[in-house]
Parts: structure tokens; C-alpha cells; sequence
């Protein structure tokens, strides 16, 4: 069968209303927008703009922390003093019921971790990698502290011993500079 411009344009035409039509009758179509249960909150205390010290006071960077994508996710964007950057989006994964990072920054590096919030309020994420040079396994632990509305602290830690002994890789304390808009 030979299809002429105004056949094509009435099965064109009809595509669109089925497909329309589909979309009006997906089951779901009336649910509850989606990351509104408690759990996609848990992480909030992280949101907003920060000026990040270390243990000595001096600057290490700043930090803003942001809700994307319907609010389902979690966009940091750090700017270090010493001019290095990155990126990580972070999300509650309701399947596997445990928070997600996923970092990157601008020398190449990547960082996956997974976890939740512990009996204290403190978020804690952590994963195991192969270390640089492929000798071995190295675990890291990041732990965000609430100490108050506008002061959070994160202590990343690693270990190559299994967990026996931990060293500090970065310890800053998160000043509230700005809440996000709404």
C-alpha cells in the first residue's frame, strides 16, 4: 500500500491521540508526587549554602547544597580555597531503602558510597574501593553531623586495614551562609 501525504498525516495524527490517550489511563497517574516520604528528608539538614573551615579555622571551601530533579535529588557543588571542584547528587533509593553519593570532581576522580542516617542523626555513607595501585582495598566513611540549624560537620575518613584504624582525609565544619530559596 502507497502511503500519501495525507494518509501519513492521518496516521500521524492518530498515533498522537493513542499515545496521548496512554498517557491519560498510566496507572499511577493521580499517586503522590514522587521522594515526598519521610525517608527522601532525612538529608535535608544538608541543604543550602555553606562556607566550609577546617579544624584550625581556616577556610576550606564553599559549599551549596541544592534539591533537583522534582526533588529527588541532592546536587552539591563545592568550590575548595585551593581552587579544586566537584559535584555529587545524592538520593534515597526506595528500593534498596539506603541513601546514594555519587561524586566527581574536576581531577578525574569518582567516589560511590552508600548508606543512611544513624541512631544519632548523622548521616553516614561509606564504600570499599580497590587502592590506587591496585594493592589491596581501601574503605572510606563520611559522617555528616546536624550540630544545628546552621552548622554541619563532615568527617571523611578512610582505612586500609579493614577498619581497624581510620585516617581523617578531610574534617570541616559547615557554616549556613544562606537557606536555600524555596
Amino acid at each position: 500500500m502507497r502511503l500519501t501525504t495525507s494518509k501519513v498525516a492521518v496516521v500521524t495524527l492518530l498515533l498522537l491521540g493513542s499515545s496521548a490517550q496512554v498517557g491519560a489511563q498510566t496507572p499511577g497517574a493521580n499517586a503522590p508526587p514522587p521522594c515526598t516520604a519521610a525517608e527522601h528528608r532525612q538529608f535535608d539538614f544538608w541543604i543550602g549554602d555553606w562556607q566550609v573551615t577546617r579544624p584550625d579555622g581556616k577556610p576550606a571551601g564553599t559549599n551549596r547544597i541544592t534539591r533537583i530533579l522534582n526533588g529527588c535529588v541532592l546536587l552539591e557543588e563545592w568550590s575548595g580555597a585551593g581552587g579544586g571542584s566537584g559535584k555529587s547528587f545524592n538520593l534515597y533509593d526506595r528500593r534498596h531503602q539506603q541513601w546514594h553519593q555519587t561524586w566527581v570532581d574536576g581531577s578525574g576522580s569518582l567516589l560511590q558510597l552508600t548508606g543512611g542516617v544513624d541512631a544519632s542523626g548523622a548521616m553516614v555513607m561509606s564504600n570499599e574501593q580497590p587502592a590506587p595501585g591496585g594493592a589491596g582495598t581501601v574503605r572510606n566513611r563520611i559522617t555528616w553531623t546536624p550540630r544545628s540549624a546552621t552548622e554541619v560537620r563532615q568527617h571523611w575518613e578512610s582505612s586500609t586495614d579493614g577498619g581497624t584504624t581510620w585516617t581523617t582525609v578531610f574534617d570541616g565544619t559547615y557554616r549556613k551562609v544562606r537557606a536555600p530559596a524555596p
